[in-house]
């Protein structure tokens, strides 16, 4: 494509150089340059990429866009705000492919995986071509790539549209993350379906308090982003939001709901439920346990009815899905207890999934959990609390301390949990302790194993280490 109808769709504040150029790709990586490549500079939180522009001429780059005139050799392309071009730029460079798409976008501190899996079932059961872009990865097709950011940048974000449109997809069910929110990595999609599950504390490494999290989240629906909204009634937030967007479809099991559900009824291997969605009646079985799957089923089944998905249809691809990796997973059964694996890394998705398995639980309840390094601080005393004061015994370990020591991340988990009274142990080699919570296990007992959930690795001092809860728990049990 030639710079030339790139900069188009651009409102540059200067031009310096040639503009009749082919360009190749798209790139942020100085070091991933390749020839005919445009170079995206600008100030990041942490790294000002303008830094890096003599090594991205020397691996190739033709032309850059930048924040402020530099000394170089080749085109820029001067813009107040090179992170904000960058969406714009992929768009044209992969000849819009949104526009062939319906996308729909799922934002919210928890659920937000399991809600796009129960919508890829439902539409894959309505015969339709779908994609899922998330935190366990990007499928579609035949095609699986593993994942890196919860919602990619914008130049890989497009670069994989476009490849879904070229190969079928006709539904894409995106992860919407609060930063990619911030940033703007979205810019110029426009939603068929805006999601909100819910907010609570999380991601307060980044931004300065709940409210500007908060506020983050609320850019999903703003500007005309979605055309149409599907929004938890029992959230704080959600709240706020159903009195500020117009023709919102609400959901909820306490608040009243455009949807609601009835008869709950909670198993060890799945959960049954009537839906009432916008006054129809249908019962639901779902393979996955818990009241929060309930909620996203809720969600999955509001936005389908909202797209045109018949209620039949809706329950059929809502009882086809059997897991979603690393989401209260029920991984195995050993000495007649049963084990779950969570991706519960937040107070409330950890508190939410120990309540739900006290309730099904006949022996004793364990749970195994750590918190990320170089993370919310503030967050780790209160899961000490969760889990104490929700389990019968808890298991503190690492879970990708980064650059962090683990043993002060556990110290400060253990302000949680010492005013509770409980017993606990400390066990800082992840490994070593979900043998020993395994080997604590006997009939009738659970034990959740929480934090990595569908994670494949321990992040130690800028490593990631290959690592798998699922993986180690057969292992311990002979598996």
């Amino acid at each position: 494509m030639q710079l030339d109808e790139i900069i188009g769709y651009l409102n540059p504040n200067q031009i310096i150089g040639k503009t009749n150029i082919e360009i190749n790709g798209l790139c942020t990586n100085s070091q991933k340059v390749r020839h005919g490549d445009l170079f995206f500079c600008y100030a990041g939180g942490k790294h000002d990429s303008h830094e890096n522009i003599t090594e991205a001429i020397a691996n190739g780059a033709v032309a850059v866009i930048c924040e402020k005139k530099l000394n170089c050799s080749v085109t820029q392309i001067v813009v107040d705000d090179g992170r904000s071009q960058m969406a714009r730029v992929a768009r044209v460079f992969y000849k819009f492919p949104e526009k062939s798409l319906k996308i729909v976008g799922i934002t919210g501190t928890n659920g937000k995986t399991t809600t796009s899996y129960m919508l890829s079932s439902i539409f894959k059961a309505n015969g339709n071509g779908v994609g899922v872009i998330g935190t366990l990865g990007i499928s579609y097709g035949d095609k699986f790539i593993s994942p890196e950011l919860t919602t990619p940048d914008p130049i890989y974000l497009y670069s994989v549209l476009a490849d879904m449109a070229a190969n079928g997809v006709e539904y894409v069910f995106m992860e919407v993350s609060a930063h990619a929110l911030y940033y703007d990595k979205i810019k110029g999609l426009e939603f068929e379906v805006g999601i909100f599950t819910n907010c609570t504390q999380d991601h307060l490494d980044f931004f300065s308090d709940m409210q500007e999290y908060a506020e983050s989240k609320k850019l999903m629906f703003r500007n005309g982003r979605c055309k149409r909204a599907v929004i938890n009634s029992d959230d704080e937030l959600g709240v706020e939001l159903l009195s500020t967007v117009k023709g919102a479809t609400s959901y909820g099991l306490k608040n009243p709901a455009d949807v609601f559900a009835v008869d709950v009824r909670e198993r060890i291997d799945g959960t049954t439920f009537v839906l009432n969605l916008a006054d129809e009646l249908y019962e639901i079985n779902l393979a996955l346990a818990a009241t929060h799957n309930v909620y996203n089923a809720m969600a999955a089944a509001s936005c389908a009815k909202l797209l045109g998905v018949k209620m039949s249809v809706i329950a059929q691809g809502l009882s086809e899905l059997k897991t979603v990796p690393g989401r209260l997973e029920r991984v195995a059964r050993y000495n007649g207890a049963d084990i779950f694996v969570d991706f519960a890394h937040t107070p409330d998705g950890l508190e939410k999934s120990l309540k739900s398995l006290k309730k099904l639980c006949k022996g004793k309840l364990y749970c195994l959990f750590g918190c990320g390094g170089n993370r919310d601080r503030t967050k780790r005393p209160i899961m000490g609390k969760v889990a104490a004061t929700n389990s019968d015994f808890c298991i503190i370990t690492s879970d990708n301390p980064r650059y962090e020591d683990p043993y002060d991340i556990i110290r400060e988990i253990e302000e949680g949990i010492k005013p509770t009274g409980k017993k606990y142990v400390a066990v800082t080699e992840r490994e070593i302790a979900t043998e020993y919570a395994v080997r604590l296990l006997e009939k009738d007992d659970i034990l959740l194993v929480a934090g990595k959930g569908g994670e494949r690795y321990q992040e130690i001092m800028g490593i990631k280490h290959s690592y798998d809860d699922n993986t180690v728990i057969k292992s311990v049990i002979g598996n």
